[in-house]
């Protein structure tokens, strides 16, 4: 039986993953920052407990409750919890981008690198990041995003280049709009962090962002596809020795991609400047 540990289970493309990995006869590890969601999934029948990854002592114990479950193994670690704090750049306050990159960069390598050393002495692993399409290229008010993944997509890139040949193979999969919580949760941290009232941006707040946030209609993003879209690439990546580098999701992902090539920044700047 091989063996996952996935973090950021309570919802979304973690819930999605730990269920569609556990019904296919993995054994997953499947955490969450909060204990409650962990008894909801522990009602469901899989194996989880706290990890968070902006408490390093948390991080710790996680990690060590996984070793506990797997008698010191683990065939693969998928990272994927992460949140936005939506804002211009200007009004972002440097405390809130510190949290941000706790939970969506520095927590990952901390995890990330204790998991290594079992990888390596028992001759090979997966370790797979849940990046974004926000980590290929940058669009107004998600600045704080888009720093931890483009930070995430450059770490992983060299983590990629220096685990050849030791049997771990590195993989970054990128999605672009999947149904989930996210927004809700970037409301959240919205609220908790922007003043935007007392922005000199406060008409774009007003008639750009805010509606974005809080709007009642609960349609998909175009192009938006279901968790189970992410889900099948991992599968994928988990399946094979040669697994590829980057795995796009959702065709806004291929698309910025191709255009970040192709396009003179300018061009680039002017299209993405109205998302």
């Amino acid at each position: 039986m091989r063996s996952i540990l996935i973090t950021g289970s309570s919802s979304g493309i973690g819930y999605h993953a730990a269920t569609t990995l556990k019904a296919k006869g993995w054994r997953v590890l499947a955490t969450c920052r909060k204990q409650s969601d962990c008894d909801r999934l522990q009602g469901e029948g899989l194996d989880s407990f706290v990890l968070d990854y902006e408490d390093p002592k948390s991080i710790e114990r996680g990690f060590n409750e996984t070793m506990k479950r797997t008698d010191g193994t683990l065939d693969a670690l998928y990272n994927n919890g992460a949140y936005a704090i939506p804002a211009a750049v200007e009004d972002l306050p440097v405390e809130a981008l510190r949290k941000n990159f706790e939970a969506n960069f520095f927590g990952w390598h901390d995890l990330t690198r204790r998991v290594i050393p079992i990888m390596r002495a028992q001759g090979h692993g997966h370790i797979i990041q849940c990046s974004s399409v926000l980590g290929l290229v940058a669009m107004p008010w998600r600045g704080s995003y888009n720093s931890t993944k483009f930070a995430l997509e450059g770490l992983t890139d060299t983590l990629r280049l220096e685990m050849r040949g030791t049997g771990i193979h590195v993989v970054s999969i990128e999605p672009g709009p999947i149904t989930s919580d996210f927004r809700l949760n970037a409301r959240k941290e919205f609220d908790k962090w922007i003043d935007w009232e007392g922005s000199v941006r406060a008409d774009q707040y007003r008639t750009k962002l805010v509606p974005r946030l809080y709007q009642a209609s609960k349609a998909p993003d175009r192009f938006e596809l279901g968790a189970e879209a992410v889900t099948n690439v991992l599968i994928k990546a988990l399946d094979t020795d040669h697994p590829r580098a980057h795995y796009y999701v959702t065709t806004p992902t291929w698309i910025a991609a191709i255009l970040r090539r192709i396009l003179p920044t300018s061009v680039f700047d002017a299209i993405a400047a109205r998302s």
